[in-house]
């Protein structure tokens, strides 16, 4: 199938893989029937892949309507992402909204362009929320930053509109419900830390612990009982090594930028787990 370029993430997500796609894609199985990604994220694998049959997921719901208002909205999104301005007090401003009682009451479209605009603005284009839920990254004080990508939102949004993409914003495991033979998995939780000042699990309020990580790898055995391919990635720490032992691990690098410490950002070791041959 060719691939049209034009297809590519919206947002930077927390660990994205546009660095790491030649190293994942080669991974990939040539040929399955259906495509499931249920921690989404920026979508960079699914954007490279173009596969006609798939589920998204993820448990961030903002995020979710971001690709809800893509597929459905469009052009009502880019209209509104042109009203935005890239300046500290109008970005705090909007930033404050999810502090407010009224935030529920704002459109999926307002809550949509929102969260991009946050994210093309904001330090290091770093989605972070607190305990609350609250986003609360700093402004980022980029001279030209590309808030309204016109060409990128309408192809996505073709790209959703012209296959079964099915979009669902749950808990990774009830979006794996009913998971059928001839599919393929592709698995980017959010990462087991390598260090406590590393410990980035921000992006949705409640974080993502070592008990989900237990509960991943339950439903990784799941799915290769029942022969369904998985490839997931996730850091080199020694308790995802031991914990996924006895399947196909290799080791990538990739340079992150999300540790607390700037003394400790940059290159690190990540595994990619398979159980295919």
């Amino acid at each position: 199938m060719k691939r049209n370029k034009l297809i590519a993430p919206i947002v930077k997500w927390v660990g994205g893989k546009r660095q790491l796609l030649s190293a994942i894609s080669a991974l990939v199985p040539k040929n399955y029937s259906y495509y499931h990604e249920p921690f989404f994220g920026g979508g960079a694998l699914l954007f490279h892949l173009q596969p006609k049959k798939a589920t998204i997921n993820d448990f961030n719901q903002e995020l979710i309507n971001v690709y809800q208002v893509i597929k459905e909205n469009p052009e009502e999104l880019i209209q509104d992402l042109k009203k935005h301005k890239n300046e500290p007090g109008y970005f705090y401003n909007l930033r404050a909204l999810d502090r407010n009682s009224n935030f529920d009451k704002l459109s999926k479209i307002k809550k949509a362009s929102r969260v991009i605009f946050l994210n093309k603005t904001c330090y290091n284009g770093l989605y972070r929320v607190n305990n609350a839920g609250e986003f609360n990254s700093p402004f980022g004080r980029y001279k030209n930053p590309n808030i309204v990508n016109e060409i990128t939102i309408r192809a996505v949004s073709k790209y959703f509109n012209n296959n079964d993409i099915n979009i669902l914003g749950t808990d990774f495991e009830k979006a794996m419900e009913g998971v059928k033979k001839g599919s393929f998995v592709y698995l980017d939780p959010p990462y087991h830390p390598i260090s406590e000042s590393s410990n980035f699990t921000g992006y949705v309020q409640g974080g993502f612990d070592m008990y989900d990580q237990v509960r991943l790898k339950d439903l990784c055995d799941r799915l290769n009982k029942n022969g369904i391919s998985f490839l997931l990635s996730n850091s080199a720490t020694q308790f995802i090594e031991d914990l996924y032992k006895e399947y196909n691990l290799i080791y990538v690098k990739a340079n992150r930028h999300i540790n607390s410490n700037p003394n400790k950002r940059g290159e690190i070791d990540e595994v990619l787990i398979y159980n295919y041959g």
